[in-house]
């Protein structure tokens, strides 16, 4: 496995954990300032994996 899928699939991961903190949502309080800050950050790195990786590999 090459780095450039190496980083495709570290995005991937890092979007299915943003998926996971976003579906985790108490039912009476719905979603936390925390959960929201935690989820940004997360794709803001899996966009960020993922465009390097396809650059990468171009």
């Amino acid at each position: 496995m090459g780095f450039a899928s190496g980083l495709i699939v570290i995005g991937c991961f890092l979007l299915g954990g943003a998926w996971s903190m976003f579906k985790a949502n108490d039912p009476e309080k719905g979603r936390t300032g925390g959960q929201w800050f935690v989820v940004v950050v997360l794709l803001v790195a899996a966009g960020l994996a993922i465009a390097s990786g396809v650059l990468r590999y171009y």
